[in-house]
């Protein structure tokens, strides 16, 4: 799992760096509540944010992501214990809330929580009314019966549903569907114009200059 982590004592932020890295995640760490928002993106599957940081505090860090539809796991570790902060923390969509002091295998078994509920939620996954995928088969189904789609087709559903409520932009569409040739934006919309046609229910959204995503599907 690639993780950012955001903790400005040093020492803390070393020995949870160090210990996330010997259980076998890649950890990207920070000091400064704006440098993360400087570097951020979809590619980190969790965040680990401390809250009372310099520049940008923890919660606003959150706050910014989720209004620009960036949405990654979130674990908070704070001092903070009042109900009020822990109110808002999940108000903003975190999966736990981890109070200062905590035990460094307390975080590693959060994590593997939040790793084993997204497999079991996500491995076969709603995309509208009648379409899901799965994620495991890297097939399409609508109405329980599998779509036969192109190669390219299925590989740009599965980058979509890998980050399922992220936008995902054209170099990521560049990198993992075209194997990073020199494919030019107008191409790969192109190409998911041509799969949206095949499609009997819309469900990519074309988010204008940035890229597309996908929704996750909940029914009424």
């Amino acid at each position: 799992m690639k993780i950012l982590l955001l903790e400005d004592e040093m020492m803390l932020n070393n020995a949870i760096s160090e210990y996330l890295s010997n259980i076998g995640h890649r950890v990207t760490s920070f000091t400064d509540g704006q440098d993360v928002l400087d570097r951020v993106d979809t590619s980190y599957d969790l965040l680990i944010l401390d809250v009372n940081v310099p520049s940008v505090n923890g919660f606003d860090v959150l706050d910014t992501l989720n209004k620009k539809n960036t949405f990654i796991p979130t674990i908070f570790i704070t001092a903070l214990i009042d109900i009020e902060d822990i109110t808002k923390a999940y108000n903003l969509g975190c999966r736990e809330y981890i109070k200062k002091p905590f035990h460094l295998e307390e975080l590693g078994i959060k994590i593997n929580q939040i790793l084993k509920k997204d497999k079991q939620t996500t491995s076969h996954m709603k995309l509208s009314e009648n379409y899901s995928y799965s994620k495991t088969d890297k097939i399409l189904y609508f109405n329980n019966e599998a779509q036969n789609l192109t190669k390219k087709q299925l590989e740009i559903i599965h980058i979509l549903a890998l980050n399922i409520n992220m936008i995902v932009d054209f170099e990521r569409f560049r990198v993992d569907v075209w194997d990073a040739e020199d494919i030019d934006n107008p191409t790969i919309r192109a190409e998911i114009s041509r799969l949206k046609k095949t499609l009997k229910e819309d469900f990519i959204k074309n988010i204008r200059g940035l890229g597309y995503k996908v929704e996750r599907y909940y029914s009424s």
